[in-house]
């Protein structure tokens, strides 16, 4: 199955598609503003309370609200952290390399947080989950960095390979080269992007791995508590990397600048990558080109259709998520009322298992499937949904159907839920319920044209809009457009945008960008 991954490079920051099949199964955002705790950045941390209650602490890396860091986070070398972090703080150690390092005793799992951490201590943290609601991260010390193909995990000293690597030949393999090639106290877990890869490859994501382990003992020495130690430099490579065992046909971006520093990336991984690599010039919106945005439209709303007819009902809560599959208007392929109930749940099981990856929903979700009453029936519905989630990489459970016809799956949540408004707020009334009359919505752009050629001097303008008024201003003869263009004897560009509201409009100059109508 071909994946495509298009990027889009915007005032506001980053937008990442990956599209497998043409069809939408991931979207991620990254807002250009500084603040943002992605997973897997480290941090000096500052514990700021203990809580004995909750066996856990909060520690301060610079969000708004202290982190949580709970006991069972600390992981069994926490007193060896602590005791590499303080002497490098201290000058007493400019290096990673752990030959001579004398490993503190493990702690037990029945501790107590009060036993290890004190008020006020730096400690090195790594982001295990992103601020969710009106929580701050997750915070955990069992410190990983991940590679391409490996994750390097201090003070472990083996080598792990991937329960996903199929053949015993083929993780014997990896384990005999990781451990040929790792360094005293620096343990690996093989990913299952390394499958049949050379040793070549793997020695230098090795390499790259120990790098970052030592820039770490670099940079920790001048930081202070709330400093970044070690982080992705963009969203998108992070992506890409855990990707990297999926089969892409093309990865398209927008930016030059990312275009360039991609290529050079991926031609450090593999002299194939690049070739998928393709820089988008076109002047429409690339999300639009692609068709991305219809996508988005049509997928974050609360009911979704599904392929076949059947639409789901997708209702969040503090606690759960719930879907409610409904057969709609699906046509009968049957006689028997049993196999219609069945093919409308698999239609639905599939589009549940792209909803769960593309809204990135996690925790408990419920699913409210149509009634199915013969057993054989009910494991084909499980096993259709458990194969169609096979390529997420949350780690995810799903529980057999209940007696009452119910789906449970538990799904990891590491980051927010991406959640898009796809109902849009009237521009006329602004959501008051009473409106002017429409059709001086016309004498309002007209207006805004006229003030913009006669007093600004535009020479060049394009007006953005929705597809209906878009049509009501080029339709007729003359047409609004042949009006304006005889009265200003300037051509206004008309182009369609979908992401506009109904009466809602946007003037771009002859450079593309956006002119903001209150400063003209």
């Amino acid at each position: 199955m071909a994946y495509e991954m298009i990027i889009d490079v915007g005032q506001e920051g980053e937008r990442i598609a990956l599209l497998k099949d043409k069809k939408l199964v991931e979207l991620h955002q990254e807002k250009s503003e500084s603040g943002s705790f992605l997973v897997g950045e480290i941090y000096l941390g500052k514990v700021k309370k203990i809580m004995p209650g909750l066996n856990a602490a909060f520690v301060d890396i610079g969000h708004e609200k202290d982190a949580f860091l709970h006991y069972h986070d600390l992981g069994p070398y926490i007193k060896s952290w602590l005791k590499i972090t303080n002497e490098t703080l201290d000058g007493k150690r400019t290096s990673g390399n752990l030959n001579d390092f004398k490993m503190e005793p493990e702690t037990v799992k029945t501790g107590k947080i009060s036993q290890v951490l004190k008020r006020n201590q730096q400690i090195l943290v790594q982001v295990a989950k992103e601020p969710i609601s009106s929580k701050g991260p997750r915070l955990t010390t069992e410190i990983s960095i991940a590679g391409r193909y490996f994750i390097l995990v201090p003070f472990y000293d083996t080598v792990n390979v991937s329960k996903k690597v199929s053949t015993l030949e083929e993780r014997k393999r990896l384990k005999n080269l990781g451990n040929s090639l790792k360094t005293p106290k620096l343990g690996l877990i093989c990913r299952t992007a390394a499958e049949q890869k050379g040793g070549q490859d793997l020695h230098q994501d090795i390499m790259e791995l120990q790098s970052k382990w030592e820039d770490i003992f670099k940079k920790l020495p001048n930081a202070q508590p709330r400093d970044k130690v070690l982080g992705e430099a963009q969203k998108s490579f992070a992506i890409l990397r855990d990707l990297l065992s999926y089969d892409f046909a093309s990865i398209t971006i927008n930016q030059k600048l990312l275009y360039e520093g991609m290529k050079e990336h991926l031609q450090s991984i593999d002299t194939k990558l690049p070739k998928v690599l393709k820089h988008y010039t076109g002047k429409q919106d690339i999300f639009t080109e692609f068709g991305i945005d219809k996508q988005i439209q049509s997928s974050f709303g609360k009911t979704v259709s599904c392929q076949g007819g059947a639409y789901l009902i997708i209702e969040h809560t503090e606690a759960l998520h719930s879907i409610d599959v409904n057969s709609g208007s699906k046509q009968a392929r049957s006689s028997n009322q049993e196999e219609n109930a069945l093919a409308a749940n698999l239609d639905a099981a599939r589009e549940i298992a792209r909803q769960l990856r593309l809204r990135d929903m996690g925790g408990i979700v419920v699913i409210d499937f149509i009634d199915l009453r013969t057993p054989n029936f009910k494991k084909q519905l499980w096993n259709t949904l458990s194969e169609a989630m096979a390529d997420d990489k949350a780690k995810h459970t799903i529980l057999p159907m209940s007696k009452f016809g119910l789906i449970q799956i538990t799904r990891q949540r590491v980051r927010p839920e991406m959640s898009i408004k796809t109902a849009e707020k009237c521009p006329t009334c602004l959501g008051t319920g009473s409106i002017t009359s429409s059709v001086l919505i016309s004498d309002d752009i007209e207006s805004n044209i006229e003030q913009l050629i006669v007093t600004a001097k535009h020479k060049e303008l394009t007006l953005l809009t929705n597809p209906y008024l878009a049509a009501y201003i080029k339709q007729g003869v003359p047409s609004k457009r042949m009006q304006w263009f005889f009265k200003y004897k300037i051509w206004v560009k008309v182009k369609v945008d979908i992401k506009q509201g109904m009466l809602d409009y946007t003037f771009l100059d002859g450079q593309g960008e956006i002119i903001d109508l209150d400063k003209q």
